[in-house]
C-alpha cells in the first residue's frame, strides 16, 4: 500500500487512477463514513417498549437523513419507506430513498424511487438530479439528457448540475458541449475546484494538454490544494508525455512504488488511440459522478 507523505491518503495499484479521477465525489461528499449509531426499528410504530407515540413523518425524514449522512443504508432505506407510506403524497422521501439506494448500488431500484418521486413533482431537482445520476451509473448517458435537461431549464445557473451535465456529455465523447457547460458553471461559481478539476480533465480527453494544465496548475499547488488534484494534474503531464513533471508531483504525495506504477500506466495510455484511451480513463473515473446538486 503506497504511503502518502504527511500522513496523506493511501493509493495502491490500479486503484489510483479511479481514486484521483473521482473528483467530483470526493469535493461534493459532505457526509461523515461512520455508522448512524442508532438503529431503529422504523415500522414499529409505538416504539419498542410498546408505549409512545409514533414518530411524526417531519422526525422520520430527519432520523433517515441521518441514517444515510451517517452510511447507515438500511436504516435510512427503511425509514424513507416508512416516511413515504405516511405522506404518499409528498417527493421528498421517495428522494431520499433513490439517493440511500443508489449509494448501496441498488441502481435499478433507485431508478423507480426517483420516477415515484417525479410522479408527485415533476419539477424536484434532486430528483431529477439523481435520476441522471443512476442512468450514468448504468452506462446509458443518453437517458440521462433527458431528465438533466428538463431540471436545466428551470434551474439554468446551478453550478452542480452543470457539473453533471459536463459529465454526462464526456461520458458521450462530446467534450466541447462539456466543456461550454463547465466554464459557465464557472461563470456562476469562480474558482469552483470541482467544476475547474473536470474542465481540466475534459481538455486533457479532448487532447488540449496545454490548456488542460493551466486550468488546474493554480488550484492542484494552492495551499489549499489537495492530493486528489495534484494527481489529476500528474495524470495529465503523463498523458502529455512531461514525465519528469508526473513524477515529481506524484512524490508530493505517493511513495516511490506507487510514482512509478503511475508512470508505467501514463506510458500505457499514451500507446493507445485517443479513443481507447478515453474510454480506459472515463471508466476509470466513473464516480466523478457528483454527489448532490441542490
Amino acid at each position: 500500500m503506497g504511503k502518502i507523505k504527511g500522513g496523506r491518503e493511501r493509493c495502491i495499484g490500479n486503484a489510483l487512477l479511479g481514486r484521483f479521477l473521482a473528483i467530483t465525489v470526493v469535493l461534493l461528499a459532505a457526509a461523515g463514513c461512520q455508522p448512524f449509531p442508532v438503529h431503529l426499528d422504523p415500522l414499529s410504530v409505538n416504539g419498542r417498549d410498546g408505549g409512545g407515540s409514533a414518530p411524526s413523518y417531519q422526525a422520520l425524514m430527519r432520523i433517515a437523513a441521518a441514517a444515510r449522512a451517517g452510511g447507515d443504508y438500511a436504516n435510512a432505506i427503511a425509514v424513507y419507506r416508512r416516511a413515504a407510506e405516511i405522506e404518499p403524497r409528498m417527493a421528498a422521501p421517495f428522494v431520499g430513498l433513490g439517493d440511500a439506494l443508489l449509494a448501496t448500488g441498488a441502481v435499478n431500484e433507485a431508478i423507480v424511487a426517483y420516477n415515484s418521486a417525479l410522479a408527485r413533482d415533476g419539477s424536484d431537482l434532486l430528483a431529477e438530479c439523481g435520476l441522471a445520476k443512476a442512468y450514468l451509473k448504468t452506462g446509458r448517458p443518453e437517458l440521462a439528457l433527458a431528465p438533466l435537461n428538463r431540471a436545466l431549464a428551470n434551474n439554468p445557473d446551478n453550478p452542480k448540475l452543470l457539473v453533471l451535465l459536463g459529465v454526462t456529455q464526456d461520458t458521450e465523447g462530446r467534450h466541447q458541449q462539456a466543456q461550454a457547460y463547465y466554464q459557465r458553471g464557472l461563470a456562476h461559481a469562480p474558482g469552483d475546484p470541482v467544476l475547474t478539476v473536470d474542465l481540466a480533465l475534459s481538455l486533457a480527453l479532448s487532447g488540449n494538454y496545454p490548456n488542460a494544465i493551466a486550468v488546474l496548475q493554480p488550484v492542484a499547488m494552492a495551499p489549499s490544494g489537495s492530493a486528489q488534484e495534484r494527481q489529476t494534474l500528474a495524470l495529465i503531464y503523463g498523458l502529455q508525455g512531461t514525465v519528469a513533471e508526473a513524477a515529481r508531483l506524484g512524490r508530493m504525495d505517493l511513495d516511490e512504488a506507487s510514482v512509478e506504477h503511475n508512470l508505467a500506466y501514463y506510458q500505457t495510455l499514451r500507446a493507445l488511440s485517443p479513443e481507447a484511451r478515453n474510454h480506459a480513463i472515463l471508466s476509470a473515473g466513473s464516480n466523478r459522478i457528483p454527489a448532490a446538486a441542490s
